[in-house]
């Protein structure tokens, strides 16, 4: 009973956590399964850690104390980071609310390694110690990798670049975090109870003004796209600022590539309006399934894709707006 206390208390507060985070996404943009690869993801971390710290630990001959304050922090963030940079650097995360989720779901999953590894090293010891790791170290685990996520996300939706140099900030910040943490200036349980106010605190706020930044964007892009949709549809497009655009490029593509650049804007239109009118629905509570002919509209956007090339790809994003969140919308679509 006392070993299945200890687990218990150091892994149950970052499972709530967690499951608090997700249940204040009102639009549901991380599925159970994304948070449960990111959970997997966090585990793998910490098993590298582990092996890793024991590495440098006997080469570097430093005191556990010293790699805790000064090499883990650079480590251990080092690794949780890596599947958020594949998650940011390809899109698959549209909004900052998706990243905090996926950011504190790898950390969780560090944590959840972390602690269980110590209960089977530790054996035998004070409740107060797992309660000190499971709402102190396990949270900050998860935090400092929501930090980093949404210090990144926050960065290349601002300049809509796929710079690595993104990524420093939140990172350094991150290991900041970790290793300030680590030196345990003030008591594990004043520490522990400081991260009790502020983490939640913080998050709350990063999720009400990015739920308010979602709405913003989904009101007038749909309005956008919508009406882009009709005049496509309406045949009128010669005496619209497209026609315009058409007409500029025509020189420099083959008629039948620029007949496929507007069947792939019209397409891309289409799946765009879909997918925020998803979005919407979910903020109001339904939970709605994609068209049948997404599937089919999804296969001809990918051939048309290929059918104009980069340079075509790269001349329509002006028109189909290109930025992260606009390409999120159709990568939601794809793992319906």
């Amino acid at each position: 009973m006392d070993y299945f206390l200890r687990v218990a208390v150091s892994l149950l507060p970052v499972l709530l956590f967690l499951l608090a985070l997700s249940l204040l996404d009102s639009y549901k943009l991380v599925r159970r399964r994304s948070l449960t690869i990111a959970i997997l993801f966090g585990c793998a971390a910490a098993v590298a850690s582990l092996g890793i710290s024991t590495l440098l630990k006997d080469g570097l001959s430093l005191r556990p104390i010293a790699y805790s304050r000064y090499v883990a922090p650079f480590v251990e963030e080092l690794l949780k980071s890596a599947y958020l940079v594949y998650l940011i650097g390809s899109r698959r995360v549209g909004f900052m609310v998706d990243a905090a989720i996926s950011g504190f779901a790898v950390g969780a999953g560090f944590a959840i390694f972390e602690n269980t590894y110590y209960v089977e090293v530790l054996g035998e010891s004070r409740v107060v110690i797992w309660i000190v790791r499971g709402f102190g170290t396990a949270i900050m685990h998860g935090g400092t990798t929501a930090v980093f996520a949404l210090m990144s996300k926050s960065l290349f939706d601002r300049r809509n670049t796929r710079d690595i140099s993104m990524y420093l900030p939140g990172f350094f910040a991150a290991v900041l975090l970790h290793s300030f943490y680590n030196h345990f200036i003030l008591s594990p349980v004043l520490s522990t109870i400081i991260i009790h106010i502020t983490l939640p605190f913080v998050i709350l706020v990063v999720f009400y003004r990015s739920e308010r930044a979602t709405r913003r964007w989904l009101g007038s892009q749909f309005d956008t796209d919508q009406e882009l949709l009709d005049i496509i549809n309406s045949g009128r497009v010669s005496d619209t600022h497209l026609g315009v655009f058409f007409r500029s490029i025509k020189e420099s593509f083959p008629p039948e590539t620029v007949v496929d650049m507007l069947c792939y804007l019209r397409v891309y239109v289409e799946l765009a309006v879909h997918a925020k009118g998803l979005l919407l629905m979910r903020e109001a509570g339904f939970d709605p399934k994609p068209s049948p002919d997404v599937g089919r509209k999804l296969a001809e956007l990918k051939h048309l894709r290929k059918s104009i090339g980069k340079t075509g790809q790269l001349a329509v994003n002006p028109l189909v707006h290109g930025s992260h969140r606009d390409v999120f919308q159709i990568y939601m679509l794809e793992r319906r």
